[in-house]
């Protein structure tokens, strides 16, 4: 397996009093029904399409790479895949939220059996675990494959538990099953090769 971390350029941020940090696109509010940087988000998705583009050229099927991200990344990684043109092996999400969600599924351009699992901590601060409630419960609307699990008391991180789960996914979606534990988790998905995850 080839693992790729893009790392997201420095530019200024609303909800950072417009300091320049780490961000794929900006961060205008926590308000889940507030503005957002649709450009940004945008533009970020087709820089990732064309690592993805990249990889395809270079003899990997689209179908045999996967996407995950953790945050703004995981973000990144749901609305990448849901507007790639082709399917995609799985998306890892973690502690995140559906960018543009009211443009969904209009907005859709992939295959609607995609798996995606998409994980939460019931303690987030930072992004509130209603925002990935709410993301899991539309997703569910359109896409056949949607597994959304808590985390119980774990905050804006990740746990030991999380890791081993997406461990588990991974093993599941690339049809390796040495290692794996019993299978706890509902999950489903082609081989897998490459993996992007989206820092």
């Amino acid at each position: 397996m080839k693992v790729i971390c893009p790392t997201a350029p420095t530019m200024p941020v609303t909800l950072n009093a417009g300091f320049r940090m780490p961000s794929w696109f900006d961060l205008r509010t926590l308000d889940i029904s507030g503005p957002e940087d649709e450009e940004g988000i945008k533009s970020a998705a087709q820089n990732i399409k064309a690592m993805i583009d990249d990889e395809v050229t270079k003899g990997i099927a689209a179908n045999r790479i996967l996407l995950g991200g953790f945050s703004q990344g995981g973000a990144l990684a749901l609305f990448t895949a849901l507007t790639y043109n082709q399917p995609l092996a799985g998306v890892v999400a973690l502690s995140c939220w559906l960018p543009l969600h009211k443009q969904f599924p209009g907005l859709k351009t992939n295959a609607d059996d995609i798996p995606i699992f998409q994980a939460h901590g019931d303690f987030d601060p930072v992004v509130p675990y209603k925002f990935g409630q709410l993301s899991a419960s539309l997703l569910k609307s359109f896409m056949k494959n949607v597994t959304f699990k808590t985390y119980n008391g774990v905050s804006h991180t990740s746990s030991e538990e999380e890791m081993d789960d997406v461990r588990e996914v991974l093993a599941s979606w690339s049809g390796d099953d040495r290692n794996r534990k019993s299978s706890k988790l509902d999950v489903s998905g082609s081989a897998t090769a490459q993996c992007c995850l989206i820092s």
